[in-house]
């Protein structure tokens, strides 16, 4: 029984074998399931395993497997190389970092250079310390000669400042004695004969002392008030704003600063007014106490800050030069360093022989791979020079391969909408080639007007057209970047949703009337009259049509002007058609869930689990759809006979879902839709409405209730049984082997191995005991989730409806109350309204209906697919394919720069 098997193994034959899970070693194309993998040994000699590994990077299609999980990343063989690589990729961010600082442009041709050799990371070593201790003694050069020029340009503005103040303080000095002698001239006046000392009176001059500085412009108010207060009033200050802006000499930043003056007296004062400068982070400059010191030494300054511009010029243009030169190669010496970093970070997982010259490794790899992957390792053999070959030998083992799926651009996105729900089982059926078609359908079905969906189709033609101008760009928007990864997906969203809106007939709520509408004017005068004067809603009634034929595709434009019915009927086509399109797609779930088991030869599954599923699906809701299809076939507006019954009319047109309860509770019910008096029964939409209906449902009940116990009880059964007979030969087996040991003696001891548990779970049976309650605990599980999804499934794909008739109401609402309002002006108000309101009904159309609606129809789709389909046959318990790609591994250390 295949069920019972172990997990996949990849042997060494290339035509089609039995692994011990079951599973054929066919080559099924890879769209349809994951690619066969393989378990492979790598022996390489050590002076050619790095050349063999970097030529694996570059093929992208192994996947290396840690032979010394036990040991620490400080403990082996080549930490020291991956060191030294960490340390170049530091240096070479902090050239980057510089780089960028200048806003100088980086050459990034996206060439992508061969990992270089063991030996050239000594010359990339050299080069990138040279160009690292260059860089940072230039650095630290332009840091002194920057801040040595900040410190003399303040002392520039304050010798110029305060020159200023001491200009002014001596006009108000001599004003100040002039007016003394005056009073001094004018007391000795008064008091002739008195004191003569009166007569020899000066003004009194008193030394005081004086502190130059600069401080921010910001911390002036708090630093006066300070000042004031901590030495009671007996300083003065004068300030004056710097008009140029300065650099911090701390930060180098520019910063708006004044110049400060303060006139003190003793040396008490003094020390007081330094601890407050100081606080303040004010810098205090020397400043000469007379007018030509301070002329001199002002001239001194000035030939200095020239001389400073021409050395920090010549510092800056140096640099400048350095930093343009590493510009054109720092990408690719990036590329290269994380190339090699990467190599010796692969070369830790492999394992060394005894003789320290052979290194072994074991990695998964696609089998119609294998050919490239030795030509690989012949071209790195080749390369080192050793004479040598490599050696790749297939293995056998227990363990799950990895699943790799193949992609390109077009089929990516799809793929990751499956992968997000789970990676699929080792070699299951790949759901991604069905989404491609089904997952835009189903949106479209919900999203479904010609009008959005060009919107949408031409944004999304938009991206590919210009997909390699974008990518060049790295636009760094994470929305933007998830809309241009989903292009594909977004194209056919559009062009399906252009489809179903033609067979809706729907375009920004309006409909086409392309070849002409079946329906023949019903109404007279009078009525026609009462619609336009007494604004009645128009109601199209059927049997009053005198319908020619049917219109050609989709629905008629004729229902856009039915007011009365349209949504009536709108909603049970849509209704129907959700169900049928629904069942149909759980139906082909169930179908894929038979090649499943047909090819891990399950056979069980087959026998007790398809086919119960089948039928029970088939006794219910295929039958439901059969009646929907027969419903819309045979009973129409018009009397007449019907699967030999007379019908009288769209009255008695059979009610499914009453149907369908009556079904279930096997009521009996009378046959055809008119009485014995020749009149439509009362509830002729309940009757029987095909001969032998009544039979055909009850059987179908039955057959749908016996399958259940069939899908609970049968597949534990025989696993049961199977596992009995396996004990029971194994313990045959013990016994003999016991007696033979024992000489034939009848009195042998029975020896029973019990086997290891496998922790399978229960509902698989490999090496270990089987346990049962386990088991059928799993098998109700499933069994009633199948039973009650399909019921909960299909009431989910309503969404299909629901969804399509909201999109509608949306469109025809933005319609009505924005756009068709300019049609209510005329002459040039109304020109100019109609411009307005155009604009808003294109605003409102695309920000609405078209993004918000769009989401929602997205995620409903994303639902449908992931529980609705999905779950009747994709287990997603495998894990994802993780090969050493120097592509993917460049990749993902520009994403990482681009998002920090």
């Amino acid at each position: 029984i295949g069920v019972l098997g172990g997990a996949a193994t990849c042997n060494s034959l290339g035509t089609m074998s039995s692994s011990p899970d079951g599973t054929s070693s066919d080559s099924t194309p890879g769209i349809f399931r994951s690619e066969e993998v393989c378990l492979a040994q790598l022996f390489l000699q050590s002076e050619a395993a790095y050349t063999c590994v970097a030529e694996l990077g570059e093929l992208g299609l192994v996947q290396f497997r840690d032979l010394n999980p036990d040991t620490s990343s400080f403990q082996r063989k080549f930490v020291s190389e991956v060191r030294r690589c960490d340390e170049m990729e530091r240096k070479l961010r902090f050239l980057e970092r510089e780089i960028k600082k200048d806003q100088i442009p980086m050459l990034d041709t996206g060439e992508n250079p061969d990992a270089p050799q063991p030996r050239e990371m000594i010359d990339l070593e050299a080069t990138f310390e040279k160009l690292e201790n260059e860089l940072r003694e230039v650095n630290q050069n332009e840091e002194t000669l920057k801040k040595n020029f900040s410190e003399l340009t303040e002392l520039k503005h304050i010798l110029r400042k305060t020159q200023t103040f001491f200009e002014e303080h001596e006009e108000l000095h001599a004003e100040a004695v002039i007016a003394s002698a005056e009073d001094v001239e004018e007391e000795t006046h008064h008091h002739r004969g008195g004191n003569p000392r009166l007569a020899d009176h000066a003004p009194l001059q008193l030394q005081l002392r004086f502190v130059a500085g600069v401080i921010q412009r910001e911390r002036i108010p708090a630093f006066e008030r300070l000042l004031w207060r901590a030495c009671r009033g007996n300083v003065f200050l004068r300030h004056s704003e710097i008009d140029d802006v300065l650099n911090d000499t701390a930060t180098g930043e520019p910063i708006n600063k004044s110049v400060f003056i303060i006139f003190f007296q003793g040396d008490q004062l003094k020390t007081k007014v330094k601890k407050i400068c100081e606080g303040f982070r004010a810098t205090l400059y020397p400043c000469p106490d007379t007018p030509s010191e301070r002329r001199e030494m002002s001239i001194g300054v000035m030939t200095r800050i020239e001389d400073l511009k021409t050395v920090l010029g010549q510092t800056q243009d140096h640099r400048h030069r350095v930093l343009v030169a590493a510009a054109k190669n720092v990408r690719m010496w990036l590329t290269k360093v994380r190339k090699i970093k990467s190599i010796y970070h692969t070369l830790n997982l492999f394992n060394i022989d005894v003789t320290q010259k052979c290194l072994i490794a074991e990695c998964w790899c696609p089998v119609d791979a294998l050919d490239r992957i030795r030509m690989a390792l012949k071209r790195g053999t080749e390369e080192s020079g050793s004479t040598v070959p490599s050696i790749l030998n297939r293995m056998e083992t227990t363990e799950d391969p990895p699943t790799y799926n193949k992609s390109n651009k077009y089929t990516v996105g799809f793929q990751n909408i499956v992968d997000a729900y789970g990676i699929a089982t080792y070699r299951e059926i790949n759901p991604a080639i069905y989404t491609m078609v089904s997952f835009p359908f189903l949106f479209a079905v919900m999203f479904g007007d010609m009008g959005h969906g060009t919107i949408m189709m031409l944004a999304a033609l938009f991206l590919i057209l210009r997909e390699k101008q974008l990518e060049a760009a790295r636009i760094k928007d994470e929305i933007f970047q998830m809309f241009f990864g989903g292009r594909y997906v977004i194209f056919l969203m559009g062009a399906f949703s252009i489809y179903t809106g033609f067979l809706y007939n729907d375009v920004f709520s309006k409909s086409l009337n392309i070849f002409g509408s079946a329906w023949i004017n019903s109404f007279n005068r009078t009525e026609m009259a009462d619609f336009t004067h007494v604004d009645q809603p128009v109601m199209l009634i059927p049997e009053k049509a005198y319908v020619t034929s049917p219109y050609p595709i989709g629905v008629d434009p004729i229902w856009n002007l039915a007011e009365a019915n349209k949504l009536s009927f709108l909603n049970s086509l849509k209704m129907k058609s959700s169900v049928i399109l629904g069942i149909g797609q759980m139906t082909f779930g169930l179908i894929l869930s038979y090649h499943n088991h047909k090819y891990f030869h399950s056979d069980l599954d087959i026998k007790f689990m398809f086919i119960p599923q089948m039928l029970f699906m088939s006794c219910i809701f295929i039958y439901l759809c059969l009646q929907i299809i027969a419903k819309w076939l045979a009973y129409g507006a018009m009397a007449g006979t019907v699967f030999g019954y007379e019908y009288p009319g769209s009255n008695c047109a059979p009610s499914l879902l009453i149907g369908l309860i009556n079904m279930f509770m096997m009521k009996s019910r009378d046959a055809g839709f008119v009485g014995a008096d020749g009149k439509p029964a009362w509830g002729c939409s309940n009757n029987l409405w095909y001969p032998g209906q009544s039979f055909f449902e009850t059987v179908f009940v039955l057959i749908a209730l016996a399958c259940v116990p069939v899908m609970l009880f049968a597949k534990p059964y025989f696993v049961w049984k199977a596992d009995k007979e396996r004990q029971a030969g194994s313990q045959h087996i013990q016994l003999s082997v016991r007696a033979d040991m024992n000489g034939g003696d009848s009195e042998a001891e029975v020896v029973h191995h019990e086997p290891k548990s496998n922790g399978g779970g229960g509902h698989g049976h490999g090496d270990g005991p089987l346990d049962m309650a386990d088991m059928m605990v799993y098998q109700a599980i499933h069994t009633i989730e199948f039973v009650l999804g399909c019921i909960s499934h299909t009431a989910s794909y309503l969404r299909l409806w629901a969804l399509s008739l909201a999109h509608a109401q949306l469109s025809d609402v933005l319609w009505t109350m924005v756009f068709r309002q300019a049609f209510a002006k005329d002459g040039y108000v109304g020109a100019i309204v109609t411009y307005l309101l155009f604009f808003a009904f294109f605003f409102l159309s695309i920000s609405i209906l078209v993004l918000m609606e769009g989401l929602s129809a997205f995620l409903h789709a994303l639902r449908l697919h992931w529980v609705e389909f999905q779950s009747k046959f994709y287990g997603g318990h495998g894990y994802a394919f993780a090969p050493f790609s120097f592509e993917k591994i460049l990749e993902a250390e520009r994403a990482a720069e681009e998002t920090a």
